[in-house]
């Protein structure tokens, strides 16, 4: 039996990606999900409560994906997977991705529940940041600092490939590994160097 939540999520998803946020009523949800509009109202309280779950279920899915990345014996590498799980699920879940960074319903303001998500998945990297400092792979530094500017970097890069802006003809998977070595090399201690990542 498919959960009316998940259907609802998936048919405001749908239409957002469809026909933009103006297409996000109570009513056009119900009916794209087949439910009644009281489905709605029951498990989301009205539209902005809709868009508060895709918003936390978009890191949800974000934190599953980092998890993923499994845990080694080489913090680094595993630092590396996690990156690229970024990156793989921003495009296969783009919608719920600019819900989350891109503003993509005006005026929604995410609940205290949803931040506590949001705030979640950034720890998950914190923690990561952390594995390699602990495995003398990273600098000192704080965890938290040098996880935000990884995950500057990394959404930068993902939000240009989402909205289609190419400086370059690179290849974004490419373009998108380029950069996550440049990160590497950045953090990394002199006395665990790999080889600097090649351009062109």
């Amino acid at each position: 039996m498919v959960d009316t939540r998940d259907s609802l999520l998936r048919a405001a998803s749908q239409l957002l990606d469809d026909e933009g946020p103006d297409a996000l009523t109570v009513r056009r949800i119900a009916a794209a999900a087949g439910v009644s509009t009281m489905g709605v109202y029951s498990r989301f309280g009205n539209k902005d409560g809709v868009v508060d779950h895709l918003y936390m279920e978009g890191f949800r899915r974000l934190i599953d994906a980092m998890d993923s990345a499994g845990e080694s014996d080489d913090p680094l590498e595993d630092m590396h997977r996690c990156g690229l799980a970024y990156r793989r699920n921003a495009l296969e879940n783009a919608t719920y991705y600019l819900v989350m960074f891109a503003r993509a319903v005006p005026g929604f303001i995410p609940s205290d529940e949803a931040r506590a998500v949001s705030q979640a998945s950034f720890q998950r990297l914190v923690a990561r940041v952390r594995r390699c400092q602990e495995a003398g792979q990273y600098v000192d530094g704080s965890p938290a600092a040098m996880a935000e500017v990884i995950w500057g970097a990394i959404h930068g890069h993902v939000m240009l490939e989402l909205v289609g802006m190419k400086a370059t003809g690179d290849d974004p998977a490419e373009r998108y590994e380029h950069m996550l070595a440049l990160i590497e090399q950045g953090f990394r201690r002199p006395d665990v160097a790999r080889p600097a990542p090649s351009v062109g």
